[in-house]
């Protein structure tokens, strides 16, 4: 388990908003967006994820998303229109002059990629972690799942999946008021857009992962899509070191 956080930076996205993003290591850019609920530290720091494909010679970014971590969290609505997420990450890679690079996620940080390469993103290489079909089509079900635990803090039956998604917001101190806004952001990216994302992708996602449909219906819908499996559901297996050197072993093939 790797705690050593590198340091913090910020800039002003679209409207304004602080981002925060931290980077580890040198060499080819790969961008890398973390899951709702979570920050950059506990998805990519915390386990040793980014430090594993930093030592395979990258340069690993690795943005605060709106409403997480050390980003801005406005309470105003205003602060979240659709696809706000998307027009934070291009606004990432424009802020840091990226030209060459690959673009990854994990959940929500999947679909911000899913969204970003629909909005025009030209990354070389794409990774969908913690991501099925069904999450990138119809974001509706998530949007309702995550209301329901928001909206219901402290109410829900101990050991449940909701239960289990309010401990981790415990844990990470995120702001209920701005995530809640977050879900405002949401867009389904069409089956015929995904099946134009005409580079290399990778889909990883955990055995017991079904969160957000089947990954394995993602790759085949991805031109040039290859599944992975590692151990897990969706909240265990972002701590597990498979995550990691997957994504490691696709960027250095």
């Amino acid at each position: 388990m790797a705690d050593t956080a590198p340091e913090t930076r910020f800039f002003d996205s679209f409207d304004g908003t602080s981002i925060a993003w931290r980077e580890m290591g040198e060499g080819r850019a790969v961008v890398l967006i973390h899951g709702y609920f979570s920050d950059a530290q506990t998805n990519w720091i915390r386990y040793g994820h980014a430090a594993a494909i930093a030592a395979k010679g990258y340069r690993v970014i690795m943005p605060d998303l709106r409403a997480h971590g050390e980003s801005g969290k406005p309470h105003d609505p205003v602060a979240y229109p659709m696809d706000a997420l998307t027009r934070d990450g291009h606004a990432l890679v424009e802020h840091l002059g990226l030209t060459d690079y690959d673009l990854g996620g994990y959940s929500l940080g999947a679909r911000t990629v899913s969204r970003m390469l629909a909005t025009g993103a030209e990354p070389g290489k794409a990774i969908f972690a913690g991501m099925g079909l069904e999450g990138l089509l119809h974001t509706d079900r998530r949007v309702e799942h995550f209301t329901n635990i928001l909206t219901r803090l402290g109410e829900h039956k101990r050991g449940s999946p909701e239960w289990m998604a309010e401990a981790f917001l415990k844990t990470t101190g995120g702001d209920p008021v701005a995530l809640l806004h977050i879900l405002n952001t949401f867009a389904d990216t069409p089956l015929s857009a995904i099946e134009g994302f005409d580079l290399p992708a990778l889909v990883v996602a955990g055995t017991e992962d079904f969160d957000n449909g089947a990954a394995v219906d993602l790759a085949d819908a991805l031109p040039r899509g290859r599944y992975v499996e590692i151990p897990g559901n969706h909240m265990s297996s972002v701590t597990k070191a498979e995550l990691g050197a997957a994504i490691a072993q696709f960027l250095t093939a």
